[in-house]
């Protein structure tokens, strides 16, 4: 019987010791890579990378930084793994991350997404550059007539 080893990927959307694969799989090796690309396209400002940084201090990461795919697969080979665990996000870049991790590895590295409980679900299509524009589209279906 052959023991499939597993990594967990970390990313932006689930800073959370909570996070569903780092319970899933508990004890195994995890990552988090601060993505250059995405660090310089969308402005991300020192103060939220600082924020971010102190949010991964709480995590069981090893924390890189480059180009998310290669770094999350070389990460996976490090390792010896061929299972990769980390949690859904609404960002399209995070799935097509997670495609070319598998694509650029001939299907030697797996990527499984976990479920978590969203935080709110709606219907609208949101923003998620700025935590305030997001804020701003779901406060009142989290709070309800206190949002307003």
């Amino acid at each position: 019987m052959t023991v499939e080893r597993t990594i967990v990927w970390v990313h932006g959307d689930d800073l959370s010791p909570n996070s569903p694969p780092l319970m899933a799989d508990s004890g195994v090796p995890a990552v988090f890579v601060f993505d250059d690309e995405l660090l310089r396209e969308w402005k991300i400002s020192l103060k939220r990378i600082v924020f971010m940084y102190e949010c991964l201090l709480e995590l069981p990461v090893i924390i890189r930084r480059g180009e998310v795919a290669a770094e999350v697969a070389a990460f996976a080979v490090g390792h010896g793994a061929t299972r990769i665990l980390t949690s859904r996000s609404p960002s399209p870049r995070l799935a097509a991350i997670a495609e070319q991790i598998a694509e650029s590895s001939g299907g030697r590295l797996r990527v499984e997404v976990v479920e978590r409980t969203p935080f709110v679900k709606t219907a609208r299509k949101l923003d998620l550059k700025r935590f305030t524009y997001y804020w701003n589209a779901v406060k009142n279906d989290v709070l309800g007539s206190q949002g307003e």
